[in-house]
């Protein structure tokens, strides 16, 4: 479980293929003292395992269903990731409950620059509208989000300047791709909603 509150961004260092996937190295400074092999790390909102972490790195495998439903297979080498150790018990919770599971890809439609401010407009799956309201929370590539407003094909979400700064979301651009995850609520509300059905 996450909060959707980026730590720090890493680096990626390699992808060396792993059939079926791939193993990534990513330079994550600091974050990687203390973590052990095992740890789960959410990377732009995508819950991987360590498979290897030394002096200022970690490595994960990401299979081919972890590639084909995120933007990680589109990673090149020297992007920048968001990343986020899991919750530990009694951690402060100052996003919201994020999962780390991606349920979809959306794009970035249009991005309208206030100053330091930012207005996003992200693309989404139709299958997700149930799932997303006004006033709601939302994690892309893993950054905890209000939704301002919904339609039926996209949705819009205002960023502070302190996030554009800290997370990968600043330097996103027009047809972007980025890993969206709905409230946890929201998908047991539906899912008890279609059970009547």
């Amino acid at each position: 479980m996450f909060t959707g509150i980026v730590e720090t961004l890493g680096i990626v260092r390699s992808l060396d293929e792993a059939p079926p996937g791939i193993r990534l190295e990513i330079d994550t400074g600091q974050l990687a003292n203390g973590v052990q092999i095992g740890d789960s790390v959410a990377i732009n909102g995508c819950c991987l395992t360590v498979v290897s972490c030394d002096a200022g790195t970690m490595k994960f495998d990401a299979g081919s269903e972890t590639l084909a439903r995120t933007n990680l297979g589109q990673l090149a080498v020297k992007d920048s990731v968001n990343l986020e150790r899991s919750l530990r018990v009694g951690d402060r919770l100052g996003g919201h409950h994020v999962t780390g599971h991606i349920d979809a890809t959306g794009t970035l439609d249009l991005r309208i620059d206030d100053h330091d401010w930012s207005t996003f407009w992200i693309s989404y799956p139709e299958h997700l509208q149930r799932q997303l309201a006004s006033k709601g929370s939302i994690a892309v590539d893993g950054v905890s989000l209000t939704l301002v407003d919904v339609e039926r094909d996209r949705f819009s979400v205002a960023l502070i300047p302190h996030t554009l700064q800290v997370t990968t979301l600043g330097q996103l651009q027009q047809h972007d791709p980025v890993n969206l995850e709905t409230d946890v609520l929201a998908k047991y509300v539906e899912t008890q909603l279609n059970a009547d059905r």
